[in-house]
């Protein structure tokens, strides 16, 4: 009975080591099919980010014919040509030619300069208190101001535009 329990052990342990091999040759097969679902998973991906692409394009394509239709109908905008560009300074200083005698006055912009107190938006408000002369230099100062026109001042910066243009810079 000792020689039959001893073949009966190494047919166990060959069965055990045909199950491992099995189960080993198993694994490797599930590994390969899943990484081939990876890759099939991967090759969808790239598809459909390829036919976004192609879609957006499409759209791009589709909305510049559209403005090109447009622009012949309604605008009629031209890309530039070779002969509308200038050549050199002197081109750039014939386009400069004086103003005709029925043109508009140029228009004027607020410089950045620093305003004295006396000519601030709340100079009025100011007062040292010790000049005796403040409430008739106050009063010339508001008619000069009214005799001023518009466009005078217009052109004079008050504070809030010095104020304004130092905070953006």
């Amino acid at each position: 009975m000792v020689g039959g329990s001893r073949i009966r052990q190494i047919g166990w342990a060959l069965v055990l080591a045909v199950c491992f091999a099995l189960l080993l040759a198993l694994t490797f097969k599930v590994n390969a099919v899943k990484s081939d679902v990876r890759l099939a998973e991967r090759r969808i991906i790239a598809a459909q980010q390829a036919k976004l692409m192609l879609e957006t394009e499409f759209e791009t394509r589709a909305s510049q014919q559209q403005l090109s239709d447009w622009n012949a109908v309604e605008f009629g905008y031209a890309a530039p040509r070779a002969d509308q560009y200038l050549e050199n300074e002197r081109q750039l200083a014939a386009l400069g030619t004086p103003r005709g005698i029925d043109a508009p006055a140029p228009v004027r912009v607020a410089l950045n300069r620093p305003v004295p107190e006396s000519e601030g938006l709340f100079a009025e408000w100011i007062d040292d208190g010790d000049e005796p002369e403040t409430r008739p230099h106050a009063e010339r100062r508001e008619l000069a101001a009214a005799a001023e026109g518009l466009a005078d001042r217009l052109a004079r910066p008050a504070v809030s535009v010095a104020v304004a243009a130092e905070v953006s810079q």
